[in-house]
C-alpha cells in the first residue's frame, strides 16, 4: 500500500514531482483549509449579529483569513509536491525589487491589520484627518472609507489612521465644548450682551444646558469689544450648522435690541505744517 501511494503520476519539470499521497495529502489540506476558512467566516457573522464587531472588520476578518490561508495552502502544495526551493532562491533579488516597490502597499496592509487587532478606529466613529471631520463608514483591509460632513466620500489609506495624527471624537467625552467668538461696538451695554448670547444658547434645542454656557469677556479690541460663548453639545458631526444657527440667533437678537457688530476702523489725525512762502 505505501509503495502504491508512492507511485509517481507527472513531473513537475525539473523542480518536483507529484505522486498519489502527495496528492491525498493536499486534498485533505484543502478540505482543512476551505473548512477553517467557513467556521472563521461563521464566526466572524455570528460576531456581527451580536454587536460585538462591526461591518467593517467582518470584511477585513475574512479577506485576511482568505489571504493567510492560500499562502498557507501553496507552501503546503510546494511541499508535498517536492518542490526544489533553488529556482525559488534565483528570483530573489526581482522579489526584492517588488517588494520596494509595494513597500507602501504593504504598509497599507499592515496598518489595516493593527486597526483590526487594535480596534482604536470603528465604524460610525466620527474622526478629523488632516483637518477634515468626517464618519467613518468601511474599514477595509489597504484602504478605509469615510464620509465627510458635506456628504463626499473619501478613501483613506489606512496608515494615515494609524501613522499620523489623527482625532477620534468618539472616543473621547460624548460631550465636547465648543466656542463663539463675536465682538460688540465700544459703549455697548456689556450686561445686555452677556445676557443675549447666554440666552441664544440655551434656547438651542442641540445646545447641552449641564454644563451650562457660559460667557467671557475676552478683551478690548481695536475696533470692538471681544466676547466668547462657551456652550457644550453632544452633536458633534453636525457642528456646523449648530454654530451657525446660534450665530442667526445672536445677529437677530442684537439688532432687536440695538446691540452693534461694528466693523475694522481707524481713526487717522493729519497733522498740517503751514509752510513759509
Amino acid at each position: 500500500m505505501t509503495e502504491f501511494l508512492k507511485t509517481e503520476l507527472f513531473k513537475i519539470g525539473d523542480q518536483g514531482s507529484v505522486t498519489l499521497s502527495s496528492l491525498l495529502y493536499i486534498l485533505i489540506s484543502g478540505f482543512i483549509i476551505w473548512f477553517a476558512y467557513k467556521w472563521i467566516k461563521k464566526i466572524a457573522k455570528s460576531a456581527v449579529k451580536s454587536g460585538r464587531l462591526d461591518s467593517g472588520r467582518e470584511f477585513a476578518i475574512i479577506r485576511i483569513t482568505k489571504y493567510v490561508l492560500t499562502l498557507v495552502f501553496i507552501i503546503i502544495a510546494l511541499v508535498a509536491f517536492h518542490v526544489n526551493w533553488t529556482g525559488f532562491l534565483a528570483l530573489t533579488p526581482l522579489l526584492l525589487g517588488v517588494g520596494l516597490g509595494l513597500q507602501q502597499v504593504a504598509n497599507d496592509l499592515v496598518s489595516g491589520f493593527i486597526l483590526l487587532v487594535e480596534p482604536t478606529i470603528r465604524v460610525n466613529d466620527i474622526v478629523e484627518v488632516d483637518g477634515v471631520v468626517a464618519r467613518v463608514t468601511l474599514i477595509g483591509l489597504r484602504t478605509s472609507k469615510v464620509t465627510t460632513r458635506d456628504g463626499i466620500s473619501m478613501i483613506i489609506p489606512n496608515h494615515q489612521l494609524v501613522s499620523e495624527k489623527l482625532i477620534n471624537w468618539s472616543t473621547s467625552d460624548t460631550i465636547t465644548r465648543f466656542k463663539i467668538n463675536v465682538g460688540v461696538a465700544y459703549g455697548s451695554n456689556v450686561e445686555l450682551v452677556k445676557k443675549i448670547l447666554e440666552e441664544c444658547a440655551w434656547k438651542h434645542s442641540k445646545v447641552i444646558t449641564n454644563p451650562a454656557p457660559i460667557v467671557f469677556f475676552k478683551d478690548f479690541g481695536d475696533s470692538s469689544l471681544d466676547f466668547e460663548l462657551v456652550f457644550w453639545s453632544n452633536q458633534l458631526f453636525p457642528i456646523d450648522h449648530i454654530m451657525s444657527d446660534l450665530r442667526y440667533q445672536i445677529e437677530e437678537s442684537f439688532r432687536a435690541n440695538n446691540v452693534t457688530i461694528p466693523f475694522p476702523q481707524r481713526d487717522l489725525h493729519i497733522k498740517r505744517e503751514d509752510s513759509l512762502l
